[in-house]
């Protein structure tokens, strides 16, 4: 198995992840002060809600993404370094040169969570038909 390939797919698997969760957000602002009708279908906002859900509980719990953990045993395997810390923080640090504790990540997906109930509440999604 081709374990620094693999690694590569989960890594790009889990920026996906992270773009659906804040483009979707922004997507469901912009979609509905221009009146798109698709950013409130039901599957769309449960699966954006369920998302950062998830991405909060893991914060919460102090819990590492399994993407993360999947991805280090797969460099690991592949005989390549691994990051220390969350998906995020390796990310933010990496590119943006930014350092904090792991609370204030946990407060910025906190505040991203509200902001995705708010956007629920303000455009609930269309009902199941």
């Amino acid at each position: 198995m081709n374990y620094e390939f693999v690694a590569d797919v989960v890594l790009l698997i889990h920026f996906s992840v992270v773009l659906f969760v804040v483009g979707g957000l922004l997507l469901i602002v912009l979609g509905n002060l221009l009146r798109w009708a698709w950013v409130n279908r039901w599957w769309f906002r449960a699966l954006h809600l369920l998302a950062i859900s998830v991405v909060l509980a893991e914060s919460l719990l102090g819990i590492e993404c399994p993407l993360t953990t999947f991805e280090n045993w797969l460099r690991l395997q592949a005989g390549q370094g691994v990051y220390q810390g969350s998906f995020i923080q390796h990310w933010v640090h990496g590119v943006m040169f930014y350092r904090a504790p792991a609370w204030v990540f946990t407060l910025a997906y906190a505040l991203f969570g509200l902001a995705v109930a708010a956007a629920w509440w303000r455009w609930p999604p269309h009902q199941l038909k």
